[in-house]
């Protein structure tokens, strides 16, 4: 019988875990986080703040996690001893936590593996610990950080009645990179160049480099750099840009009319480093540019992939990689291509706030033959399993070997520059190719003579900065600080789930309402925006997880100093943004209407269209009422005010419940009075009284109507 249970984050992790263990274990799942801050309190954040100290009231997230919790309950009282295994980052350690609280553990024995191996497992439950207090504060400052900011900040730009739903600590500074972006690229004025060239007999081109007078000694070299994000561009090479066609003109006709010569060849052989194996931003960057997948799909594919046990975790920012899996690409080359065994391999950097403990995102077993797992994998994950492998090797091959070639020539005071470039030695771009292609310039020497086949130029015109594909925006975030590899994916997709932000050819630009709630937040809450500000919060995050700081003290005097007063600033910009400019913005997007009045002005509520509600739109007054929004209930059939104002009496459409002596018939619970509008029409209704039932199916009939013979139930009949 088994003794002791393992609890894990995912669900597809239990079959492999369950064949890993045995008999003598039961694994089960969290299904990812089981809490949540309640919304009771002051704005229905859910914890209270009290001088220094917090006080946090967590519930179940919703009905699922209840009967989670009440399943991991059961199961924990029949065995001997309960492992939590949630995954290895701070995310993780903060679930392993509420599994604790929850179950009642006294002190649980934590286990952390980077891939779901039978050595990786076992190693891992021989050398259990204790819960890491310091994630965990990392994690609830973290919580209760964003619904600070979330619950406290999102009214603000409600205000503006144009459909905007929500700031965010990380969603609202990225917002603001793409703005910023849209406002460089409006901004923007062409100019007009032209590009000067010569053609060869000998078969090469050159573009111009300036004069005699200007030459420099230094030869000039290109910068080449790994870019995951960059995808396949490739910059076509122009001469020293010539600013008018008069110029450009008088360029072609001297180099036709002076004889041309060889005065410098330049020529050696670089090495180009392997690129570092992927972390989880290079991992979307990549699978961006390469396959087009949206980084949200990457992580859910890369997901499957390590609950498979085929790579290892997917969310880490380091480069590093396990002597041992180091050994087994070594002995793979030395059997399948022993040329680019390298005779010291190459050192990765990782980014400063990289956790070391934790691996690169790497296959588990690199002998294992791409025919079966092509039989076992979908083709999405096949082709993001097969990227992931090639770069893990390609990071412990020699380097590539580029002869470099540079070569000026002369025609009276003119100097013209050709560049060549060839591979001699593939190196590690035999699996991961990030090579230009080979320019090829003919042998020769200092001194020749050329004959001149052609002169010219082209015109040309500068070209605004390019909006950001996801990949690049990705890796903007990563650079400046903005989040971490585990929100980088989910803050692109709400940006465009808020419909802030929309993929035009593949790249983001911000809609409409993205550029009025980020204009607004420039005068309301400027700081937050600003991606040095942003950083700074990771890295007090940070420094929490390192127990270098009470996360408690950090938030309270944060919200003291910060946030509370500028918040009351905000507010005075809130009465001050109605101006006939935003007002006209407003007035010029067209709404559907409702046949439900606004209970104050009594003009009918527009419908606000909304990808996050079942009902695809939500009600809103676009006259002017501010908190006049309703949202429709499936339970109750009827258009109702979001429940945390409900909760509160603030909706003028909704007046305090009333407690009843009658019982739930579902729970025994006491009965609430529960008035609403519907059609524009107040009604009245019988409810239990307890929140959480509101999500409950057992709870979904139980509710009475008013009628002539008192309250009646369809389901339940008369109330006696």
């Amino acid at each position: 019988m088994p003794k002791r249970l393992l609890v894990v984050e995912s669900p597809g992790k239990v079959k492999k875990l369950s064949q890993i263990l045995g008999s003598e274990w039961i694994v089960r799942a969290s299904c990812g986080h089981i809490r949540e801050l309640s919304d009771q309190g002051e704005y229905s954040l859910g914890f209270t703040m009290d001088g220094r100290s917090i006080r946090c009231n967590y519930v179940p997230r919703d009905q699922r996690a209840k009967e989670t919790i009440q399943q991991l309950k059961a199961v924990t009282k029949q065995v001997d001893e309960v492992v939590l295994a949630t995954d290895p980052d701070r995310e993780g350690e903060t679930i392993a936590w509420h599994l604790q609280e929850v179950l009642g553990l006294k002190e649980p024995k934590r286990v952390i593996y980077t891939e779901i191996t039978a050595s990786a497992v076992r190693g891992a439950i021989a050398n259990p610990r204790k819960l890491d207090l310091n994630l965990v504060g990392a994690g609830l400052c973290r919580d209760c950080l964003d619904k600070l900011v979330g619950y406290k900040g999102s009214p603000l730009v409600w205000a503006l009645n144009n459909g905007a739903k929500s700031v965010g600590r990380v969603q609202s500074a990225t917002l603001h990179l793409i703005c910023q972006r849209e406002t460089e690229i409006l901004n923007f004025v062409p100019q007009d160049y032209w590009s000067v060239w010569v053609d060869y007999a000998l078969g090469f081109r050159a573009f111009y480099k300036g004069t005699v007078n200007t030459r420099s000694d230094a030869p000039e070299q290109e910068v080449e750099a790994h870019d995951d994000a960059a995808g396949n561009s490739k910059q076509t090479p122009e001469s020293k840009r010539v600013l008018s066609e008069a110029e450009a003109t008088r360029l072609v006709a001297e180099a036709r009319r002076y004889p041309h010569q060889v005065i410098q060849v330049e020529g050696k052989v670089v090495p180009r480093q392997p690129p570092p194996p992927f972390t989880t931003s290079t991992l979307q960057q990549a699978a961006g540019s390469k396959l087009r997948f949206a980084p949200d799909q990457t992580m859910l594919l890369a997901q499957k992939l390590y609950e498979a046990g085929l790579i290892t975790y997917m969310r880490t920012d380091s480069v590093m990689l396990s002597p041992e899996f180091c050994a087994s690409v070594k002995q793979w080359l030395e059997q399948h291509d022993p040329q680019n065994v390298p005779q010291q391999v190459a050192k990765h950097r990782s980014v400063k706030t990289a956790q070391e403990a934790h691996e690169a995102i790497r296959p588990t077993d690199i002998f294992r033959p791409s025919a079966e797992l092509r039989e076992e994998l979908s083709a999405l994950e096949f082709n993001l399993y097969v990227m992931i492998w090639k770069r893990a090797v390609a990071s412990q091959c020699r380097a590539a070997q580029l002869r470099k070639t540079q070569v000026i020539t002369q025609s009276g005071s003119l100097l013209w520059l050709a560049r060549g470039q060839v591979v001699e030695f593939l190196g590690y771009a035999r699996y991961w190719n990030n090579l230009s292609k080979d320019t090829i310039l003919p042998s020769l020497q200092q001194g020749q003579a050329l004959t001149l086949e052609n002169a010219g130029h082209e015109q040309k015109q500068t070209q605004p900065p390019p909006r950001y594909s996801e990949p690049k925006l990705v890796q903007l975030m990563e650079r400046k600080g903005i989040g971490r590899p585990s929100t980088y994916a989910p803050t692109v997709s709400t940006l465009k789930n808020r419909g802030y932000v929309q993929l035009t050819k593949e790249h983001l630009q911000p809609t409409t309402l993205g550029l009025e709630v980020d204009a607004f937040l420039v005068e309301a809450l400027p700081d937050l925006l600003e991606a040095e500000f942003t950083a700074k919060m990771e890295d007090a995050l940070d420094a929490i997880a390192q127990g270098k700081h009470s996360w408690q003290h950090y938030l309270t005097d944060w919200n003291q100093d910060y946030f509370a007063p500028a918040l009351a600033k905000a507010k005075t910009v809130i009465v001050s943004s109605s101006s006939p400019k935003k007002a006209s913005a407003v007035e010029e997007r067209k709404y559907e209407t409702s046949k439900t009045r606004c209970q104050q002005c009594n003009n009918f509520l527009a419908k606000i269209p909304s990808t996050k509600v079942k009902k695809k739109y939500f009600l809103k007054c676009i006259s002017g009422c501010e908190d006049t929004v309703l949202f429709w209930s499936d339970l109750n059939k009827t258009w109702e005010p979001p429940r945390s104002k409900a909760a509160k009496g603030e909706n003028p459409q909704m007046s305090k419940a009333l407690i009843t002596k009658y019982p739930c018939p579902v729970c025994k619970k006491p009965l609430e009075e529960y008035s609403y509008t519907k059609e524009g029409q107040s009604k009245t209704m019988l409810r239990c009284s307890d929140p959480q039932s509101r999500n409950d199916r057992k709870h979904k009939d139980a509710a009475y109507f008013t009628t002539a013979k008192g309250w009646w139930s369809p389901k339940f009949g008369n109330l006696k």
